[in-house]
C-alpha cells in the first residue's frame, strides 16, 4: 500500500511538470477492500484489475484500444513485446524513472542557454546516416516528450 502511494505521489509530481495523461494499473486481488476498478488521485488515473485477471491483461487491453497513442512503462518483456505489436511505444521502468528525475532537475533550473558561453556548432553534419525504422522513430519521439 505504501509503495502504491509513493508511486502515485511521484507520478503526480511529474504530472505537475509535464501535463501528460497518466494511468497506473494495479492487480485488483491485492487492492483495497471494496474498491472500484477505477479511481483518480492527484490527477493520476488508477485502475485495478478484476478478480481472476492480471494487471498485465488490463495493460494489454488498454494498449490495444489506444494503439499508437499509448506509451507503456514496463520492464516486463512479454508486456513490452505485446503492446509494441499493437503499435504502442514502450519504455522500461528504470529509464522512465530517469526521465522523471531529469524532468525534475530541468524544471528546477531557471537559466537560459543563451547566457552560457561556449562553443556553438556552425555547420550541420551532412551525408548518409543510419536511420531508424519508422516504428523506432515514433517510439523515440514519444519517449522524448517525457
Amino acid at each position: 500500500m505504501l509503495g502504491r502511494d509513493a508511486l502515485v505521489d511521484m507520478l503526480a509530481a511529474y504530472r505537475k511538470i509535464k501535463p501528460h495523461r497518466i494511468t497506473v494499473v494495479f492487480d485488483g486481488h491485492h487492492g483495497p477492500a471494496f474498491s472500484q476498478t477505477q479511481d483518480r488521485r492527484k490527477g493520476i488515473a488508477i485502475r485495478f484489475s478484476r478478480r481472476g485477471e492480471s494487471a498485465d491483461d488490463v495493460i494489454k487491453r488498454m494498449a490495444l484500444k489506444e494503439r499508437e497513442k499509448a506509451l507503456v512503462v514496463s520492464s516486463d518483456l512479454e508486456i513490452a513485446n505485446s503492446v509494441a505489436a499493437y503499435g504502442a511505444a514502450t519504455i522500461s521502468a528504470p529509464l522512465f524513472e530517469g526521465k522523471i528525475g531529469m524532468a525534475g532537475q530541468i524544471d528546477g533550473l531557471e537559466t537560459e542557454d543563451e547566457d552560457r558561453p561556449g562553443w556553438t556548432p556552425t555547420t550541420k553534419k551532412r551525408g548518409p546516416s543510419r536511420r531508424l525504422s519508422k516504428k523506432q522513430r515514433r517510439n523515440r519521439m514519444k519517449i522524448n516528450k517525457l
